[in-house]
């Protein structure tokens, strides 16, 4: 890594989302949100901030995974801890979202760039990435449009039994 990088790469590692003082704290918020464990969560931050130093360090376009991605949306709501803290003075620039547009050749290119980012990961960090957050692409893109929000504390959510699956 360069010294620059591995510069980046410290600020970013010691950027901490939850705020001490505050009674939910990013990570708590992000597990129940999610559904997640806190340690799970815990997990995906440290995977969502590999992906930002991917982001501007690995020169080519990259794309989060489902659950990094969850974790950079619940980041941007938090405007001043995002835009100002984190893009301002840790990363010292902007880095903004850009969804799909929709249809197969955003899907094509966004799988593209999702491989691509896979491969950058285990050469900048020297690891494989963890693939129960990182899954593999054909896992990541098999449900396209599949994401939901949804109020766990107003609605259950039950898997469909596997004889009513779609094909």
């Amino acid at each position: 890594m360069k010294p620059e990088g591995a510069s980046l790469w410290r600020r970013i590692e010691d950027f901490r989302l939850d705020h001490p003082d505050a009674s939910l704290p990013f990570t708590s918020r992000l597990a129940r949100e999610q559904d997640w464990t806190h340690a799970f969560a815990a997990r995906v931050i440290v995977e969502y901030k590999r992906f930002v130093f991917l982001a501007l360090e690995s020169g080519h376009p990259v794309t989060p995974s489902e659950a990094v991605d969850q974790a950079w949306h619940l980041h941007l709501t938090y405007t001043r801890s995002y835009w100002e803290r984190f893009c301002g003075e840790v990363l010292g620039r902007e880095l903004h979202h850009e969804p799909t547009q929709g249809g197969p050749v955003e899907g094509d290119k966004f799988e593209d760039w999702y491989s691509r980012t896979l491969q950058s990961y285990e050469e900048t960090f020297v690891t494989a990435p963890p693939r129960e957050i990182w899954p593999e692409p054909s896992v990541r893109f098999a449900n396209p449009g599949s994401g939901r929000w949804v109020d766990s504390s107003r609605y259950w959510l039950v898997p469909r039994p596997r004889w009513l699956s779609r094909t």
